[in-house]
């Protein structure tokens, strides 16, 4: 059977305000998505693996981040591996609660929004020569994103990855599978309850996911060598991973 083609679409989430009723209730359906697609569970489990240093704070970056919660979720599952760590979470819309970065600062993380478009972000990275070693500005120990890369298309993914190669040691995405069973199963999220908004984007999202190793042929092959994996993750998932070598 032929592959589905990719296909990036504007999702309507992404065009409406911030206090939109349909925006908040499409933001409590996508904590559900996460729950469905395990997304904590899998995320978790990937930063355990991974050497990371212990001997001071750990920084972490968080691309598209929403409101927060599902960061946070990953917080109370790495709080006793990881029990000091700055996380920035950055999101063009300002939408992380005062009380969520109380819960944060309770598992002795510090959380700091950072409201930013992530074009802008790239932007920076390549306006900053000379700010660091690999001439970035800031660095982070890890960059994670989820169900964030599938919105650009490849020439803006292509940029992206390179800011994140840039900027960090390790890097992991979660994104939506592009597989007739994930389209089927974006059809019926209604079924849990999902308003107008996910329902639509739902199916927006799986034409934009990623299949084979369709991240990993964009990841710049002209910067310090870096170990890749790439390949479907649980039910629905798509996952890619970099780790710089020598980076454990």
């Amino acid at each position: 059977m032929k592959p589905l083609p990719r296909i990036v679409g504007a999702e309507t989430l992404d065009g409406l305000a911030e206090d939109d009723p349909d925006a908040m209730r499409s933001r409590r359906d996508l904590r559900r998505v996460h729950r469905v697609m395990g997304s904590c569970s899998m995320l978790s489990r990937i930063l355990r693996a991974w050497s990371l240093p212990r001997s001071r704070a750990l920084r972490v970056l968080e691309l598209g981040a929403g409101d927060g919660s599902l960061m946070l979720r990953v917080a109370r599952a790495l709080a006793p591996r990881w029990p000091r760590v700055e996380l920035t979470l950055l999101d063009r819309q300002a939408l992380v609660e005062p009380e969520t970065l109380r819960r944060y600062a309770g598992l002795g993380w510090t959380a700091t929004p950072s409201r930013t478009d992530v074009l802008d972000w790239v932007a920076e990275a390549g306006a900053n020569p000379g700010a660091d070693p690999d001439g970035c500005g800031p660095r982070w120990d890890a960059i994670v994103a989820n169900l964030f890369l599938h919105h650009f298309p490849e020439r803006e993914l292509a940029g992206l990855l390179r800011a994140v190669a840039a900027r960090c040691d390790h890097f992991v995405a979660f994104e939506p599978r592009r597989a007739r069973s994930a389209l089927l199963a974006s059809h019926l999220i209604g079924a849990i309850g999902a308003n107008a908004v996910t329902r639509e984007d739902a199916v927006l999202s799986v034409h934009a996911g990623f299949r084979g190793r369709e991240l990993s042929a964009l990841w710049p092959a002209d910067v310090a060598a870096w170990t890749l994996r790439e390949g479907p993750a649980g039910a629905f998932s798509h996952c890619f991973q970099a780790v710089r070598e020598g980076a454990g």
